[in-house]
């Protein structure tokens, strides 16, 4: 931890409501360094692992990529060997149920509008961390794995910016993809691996590659949560066509599959999956 003065990271795609947290934060805590304030997910995490802040604090619903979903990102490439991830406090305009989703968890959160008093019990329990550098480093790396299951929590009940998931429907059977002037009835029975690609994604079965217009986000709530294991954020593999799982030495996990060459990585948000193995 460092003996500098701490410095934290602000995502908002709101500029004033960025600019009235960081002036809220400077009479919280004087002493707290805004070393930059983005207005995106994919610049959060760029940000976060160029300037290594003590404290994030995240909007849940940014352009291109959630505060969630940014957190998730961020975890799988924080190089957890060097330094304790930051602690994450998360800045929603969710409402009560959302709310008290969040209160379960271990992470902090702040409502919007911020308000002083709120503030600054998120700031005196941050301090208090900071406070203990070594304790803080001890326990922010313990408890690494317990914000990857929190992330991982919110992320299944759909708490990344988008609507709460409604009542489950019958798992997709078949997956609609045009090839020419047709359109293919591919069985999800055959489909090896989708994989997100921009806004489209790629279906991948031992002996085609299909290209379908549905975001993956929108695809997974209608698959078989059994059969398909999301394995990265833009990677679905179908279970039964994992052959092997092989871990590097730095540790990372990769998957090789069952009628397709590619070797697949594992994110470290989805490698509990391989625990037991």
């Amino acid at each position: 931890m460092s003996a500098q003065a701490p410095s934290a990271l602000i995502a908002e795609d709101e500029p004033l409501l960025a600019a009235a947290l960081q002036a809220e934060l400077a009479r919280a805590w004087p002493e707290l360094r805004i070393a930059a304030t983005v207005g995106d997910g994919a610049s959060a995490v760029q940000q976060a692992l160029a300037l290594q802040p003590e404290v994030l604090f995240f909007d849940i619903r940014m352009p291109g990529m959630t505060g969630l979903e940014a957190a998730a990102a961020l975890a799988d490439q924080w190089p957890t060997e060097e330094r304790p991830f930051p602690a994450l406090v998360f800045v929603t305009a969710y409402d009560q149920y959302a709310v008290q989703a969040f209160e379960a968890q271990a992470m902090d959160y702040l409502l919007k509008p911020v308000q002083p008093a709120r503030l600054a019990k998120t700031v005196a329990k941050l301090q208090l961390a900071l406070a203990q550098p070594a304790q803080a480093a001890i326990n922010l790396e313990a408890n690494f794995e317990a914000t990857l299951g929190q992330l991982r929590g919110l992320l299944a009940r759909g708490l990344d910016g988008g609507a709460l998931a409604g009542p489950a429907a019958a798992p997709l059977q078949h997956i609609q993809a045009n090839v020419g002037t047709s359109i293919r009835m591919v069985p999800l029975a055959e489909v090896v691996y989708l994989e997100a690609a921009d806004k489209y994604v790629r279906v991948l079965t031992a002996a085609h590659e299909y290209l379908i217009r549905t975001p993956l986000k929108e695809l997974l709530p209608q698959l078989d949560a059994q059969t398909f294991w999301q394995i990265h954020r833009g990677t679905v593999v179908h279970s039964a066509c994992i052959h092997s799982v092989e871990r590097d030495e730095a540790g990372k996990l990769s998957l090789k599959l069952r009628g397709r060459p590619e070797t697949l990585p594992v994110s470290r948000l989805y490698a509990h999956r391989f625990k037991a193995m």
